[in-house]
Parts: C-alpha cells; sequence; structure tokens
C-alpha cells in the first residue's frame, strides 16, 4: 500500500506542478486585461477586487471491522490524498467565474476485497473486470475480508472539475448563480448542473436564497467476483472461474458440485438500471441580530432515483446454507482478524429502493464575544424515507492569538438511527425485498475534534510570481465511530491573490 501511494504522490505533485504553472499564468493575463480596462469605465466597487487562487490538499485515514464490501464484517483500512486547485476570477466588476478542480487519489483494503482472490493483480490476467475469471485455477485458492487483496480494485483515482459563474445587481443585493460540473471513477460518473438566487434587503441584515441542483450519474458496474463468475459461466460450478476450484461447506467439507446441496446466488440479475440521479431544492435565510451576533436557518429536500445501491457490497442471509473458499480450519474463526485464509461466497448484493427523499433542517448561529474570540455554532436534524433519522451538533470557537494568527478547536457530534434495511453480517433474509449490512446505514453515534491554525496577511505582502499570499490554513482532526471506524485527515490550504 505504501508503495502504491507513493507513487500516486509522485504523480499527483507532477500534475499539480504542471498545472500550477498554467494556472498562474492564465490568471495573471486575466488580471492584467482587467487592469488596463479599469481606468476607462466608472467606478464601481468590484465584487471580487483580483483574481484568487486556492491550492488544497488533504491526508485522510481510516480503520475499522465492518467492511461492507465483505458483507458487513472485514477490514476497512483506507487512505486518500485529495488535492485541489481553485481558481476565482472577477470578469468585471459584477461577474465572478469560479474553477474548482480536483483529485482524490485512494487506496482501499475493504475495496480490494472485490476480488478477494486475486493475489496477483488482475492485470496480469486476460482481462481487466476484476473478476479472475480468466486465470487458470490449479486446486485451492484463498482470501479473507481480513486480508488486502492486490486486485484492481484496490486502489483509484476520482477526478472532478466544477465551473460556477455568478453576477451581481449593481446595488449588490441580488446574486444570481449557474454552475456545472463533471466527476469520475473507474465505477462511476457523473454530471451535475445547478442555478441559485440570492436575495438581500433590510440594508443588507436579511439574506434569503434558493437553489436547485439536478445530478445525472451513471453506474459503471463492478461485482464482487464469486456472482459476476458465477453468471459469466451459465451457473455452471465446473466452468471458468469455478473450474478446478473446491467449495466447502459449513462443516469444511468439500461439496459435489453435481449434487443438491450447492452455492448459487440468489438472484441471477445484478444491475438492471445504471442510472442513479439526484434533483434538489435548497433555501436558505440568513438574519444579523446585531452587531455581533447573526443567525441563519436552511432547508433542502433532495429527491433520488435509479440505482441507489453498491453493487459492489456483499450480502449473506441468515436463512441460507453458507459456503467458503479456503482453509476449512479457519472456517470457525471467520469473522475473526486472526483468519487470513478463507472467505465466505456471498448470496447476493446489496439492494435497496430505487427512490429516496432526504430532508436536512439546520441553523447556524454566530457571535463576536470580543476581538479575540468568536462563537460559531450549527446544528442540523436530518430525515428521510429510509427510516434514518439523525442529529448533528457542531462548535467552533476561534481564538485570535495575534494580528496573523487564529486557533481554530472544533468539535462535532453526530447520532442517527438504522435505515429501515440494514442489517448486520448474516442477520438478513432472503425474503426481504431490500437488503444492505453497509454500516454507514446502521445506527451509531461518533465525535469528532479538531483544531486548526490560520495566517492571514490582508495586504498578501509575500509574493509569488504576479499573486501575493493571503492565507495558511493547516487543521487536523480526528473521528470515531461507536461501530468502531475511526479516522483523523489533515488538511492544509493556501490562498493567493492577484496584485
Amino acid at each position: 500500500m505504501e508503495v502504491k501511494l507513493a507513487e500516486a504522490v509522485v504523480v499527483i505533485k507532477m500534475v499539480m506542478k504542471k498545472y500550477i504553472s498554467i494556472l498562474f499564468l492564465f490568471c495573471s493575463v486575466i488580471a492584467f486585461s482587467q487592469k488596463e480596462n479599469e481606468d476607462s469605465k466608472e467606478y464601481k466597487k468590484r465584487v471580487l477586487e483580483s483574481t484568487e487562487v486556492d491550492f488544497l490538499m488533504s491526508y485522510y485515514s481510516q480503520d475499522g471491522n465492518h467492511a461492507s464490501v465483505t458483507g458487513g464484517v472485514g477490514a476497512e483500512e483506507l487512505t486518500d490524498i485529495t488535492p485541489t486547485i481553485i481558481v476565482s476570477i472577477p470578469l468585471n466588476d459584477d461577474d465572478v467565474l469560479t474553477i474548482d478542480a480536483g483529485i482524490s487519489a485512494y487506496t482501499s483494503a475493504s475495496s480490494s476485497n472485490l476480488d478477494p482472490f486475486d493475489s496477483s493483480g488482475a492485470s496480469q490476467g486476460g482481462d481487466d473486470d476484476d473478476d479472475d475469471d480468466d486465470r487458470i485455477l490449479a486446486g485451492n485458492i484463498e482470501g479473507s475480508p481480513w486480508v488486502e487483496s492486490s486486485g484492481a480494485s484496490r486502489q483509484d483515482i476520482w477526478s472532478s472539475v466544477n465551473i460556477n459563474y455568478s453576477h451581481s445587481s449593481d446595488d449588490r443585493n441580488k446574486i444570481w448563480t449557474a454552475n456545472v460540473g463533471f466527476a469520475a471513477e473507474y465505477d462511476y460518473t457523473s454530471i451535475g448542473f445547478g442555478g441559485g438566487f440570492t436575495k438581500l434587503f433590510n440594508e443588507k441584515n436579511t439574506e434569503f436564497g434558493i437553489k436547485g441542483q439536478l445530478y445525472l450519474d451513471t453506474w459503471s458496474p463492478k461485482y464482487p467476483t464469486e456472482l459476476d463468475s458465477y453468471l459469466e459461466a451459465g451457473s455452471n460450478l465446473n466452468n471458468g472461474f469455478f473450474n478446478g476450484l473446491d467449495i466447502l461447506n459449513q462443516n469444511g467439507d468439500i461439496i459435489d458440485k453435481n449434487g443438491v446441496e450447492v452455492w448459487s446466488p440468489i438472484n441471477s440479475t445484478l444491475i438492471d438500471n445504471k442510472s442513479r440521479n439526484s434533483y434538489s431544492v435548497s433555501l436558505s435565510f440568513s438574519q444579523i441580530l446585531t452587531k455581533n451576533s447573526q443567525f441563519s436557518l436552511f432547508f433542502d429536500v433532495v429527491q433520488q432515483n435509479g440505482w441507489l445501491s453498491n453493487p459492489m457490497q456483499r450480502i449473506y442471509f441468515s436463512d441460507r446454507p453458507n459456503y467458503y473458499v479456503g482453509n476449512s480450519a479457519s472456517i470457525s474463526n471467520y469473522t475473526s482478524k486472526e483468519n487470513i485464509d478463507v472467505f465466505q461466497l456471498a448470496d447476493d448484493i446489496e439492494r435497496l429502493p430505487g427512490s429516496r427523499i432526504k430532508i436536512p433542517i439546520g441553523m447556524r448561529y454566530n457571535h463576536y464575544i470580543n476581538e479575540k474570540l468568536t462563537l460559531r455554532a450549527y446544528y442540523r436534524y436530518y430525515f428521510d424515507d429510509w427510516g434514518i433519522n439523525s442529529h448533528t451538533a457542531n462548535i467552533e470557537l476561534p481564538i485570535k492569538i495575534s494580528d496573523k494568527f487564529t486557533l481554530y478547536p472544533t468539535y462535532r457530534y453526530y447520532q442517527q438511527t438504522a435505515a429501515d434495511y440494514f442489517a448486520p453480517f448474516e442477520s438478513n433474509l432472503s425474503t426481504q425485498d431490500f437488503y444492505t449490512s453497509d454500516y454507514d446505514l446502521s445506527k451509531f453515534d461518533s465525535n469528532q475534534y479538531g483544531l486548526g491554525i490560520k495566517y492571514s496577511d490582508i495586504l498578501a505582502k509575500t509574493e509569488v510570481f504576479n499573486f501575493g499570499l493571503k492565507s495558511i490554513d493547516l487543521r487536523y482532526n480526528s473521528y470515531s465511530r461507536s461501530d468502531g471506524l475511526n479516522s483523523g485527515i489533515i488538511s492544509f490550504g493556501i490562498k493567493f491573490v492577484n496584485k
């Protein structure tokens, strides 16, 4: 994992170095052109005075014991590096164009077990579908939900680009926005469109906003090896991937593949609808209460349609026999990390309803206590028609320790109920219409603690090319969940402004 991650970092650095130079040059040309035209225009305070460039980078790491790819049991180790560039360009006094581009290079022990039997890498086979059906098997193979595989699904790079345009009225009391975005990874692509309108009144002490967003997503589905291979083999356990492969029952005995009691998935079809569309409407209201305090409310309605399940995630039923591949002696310790050489064949993939309505309602309160301390508080209540209800509370206390440095201690608490369709490993029933063992849909609560430090220079005296250094932000957050998932994230940001 470390070697692959290091290679990804090298690639990211090369790409960043190339495109950062291009962006600096592009932004400098635009800014110079704008300055030439300013003298001939009647003065109006610009929405954005000059081009701003943000470089963001984060490193995320997690571990847990309930991997959804292996049915709710198994290693959840994951690392993720995410570099992002955001460029905000004032087109004129009233209009701003913002371009947000980034990638996410991750390595996942859980996702690697889409094919838990691949110890050599799918690239050594004859195809790239990550199911090992092209390998000639000589005897037994082994796998485990607790051991990371080296299959193609072990790592991937997610990339995205978003373009936002905003226009402000002459009195700055009306703002129109429009945006378009694209994101992709090896099994998923997404195209998004949106627009919004914001109205300020009461001498800009009151603000109302409305926004709509549409995402048109498409699966390029990847399935657990045994399920995909079973269908490719025409349901014949003596063909393809299964040829010469011993399958064990719960007692560790090798089954007769031509007998009555044999392993087979419960469904003969996988994804029949590769679309996943989301529609949302957001309303917001903000009010300045006093010279030291501000209060805001927001309300969203999100409608999702299409294939809302994850085709990579296995399901094991409590009312069906269990079958395994690997070392029979490890079956009794299957759910223990001591199991390193036996894997249970899935009964099905996760299946969830084809529609979902999600409604979050929240509020924010900011209060300036004194020149050294500010309070920022946030609360959100969420519910959906899958049975999840949640509460989120967040507090941040920025502490100004000097003219240029500010500390940001934060705390976040989260609590949710389980979805109607969730059950742990081997607890779902085959008679159900919908089922999942994804612990993100389980009942849990979590705590997150964070600390950040920010350097700010309003005058941006330090220069890089024609850009002044405006701020540097460094933060760390530690997250723990009641189901055993733990994670940490380090994030770094630096902002430049054209001078």
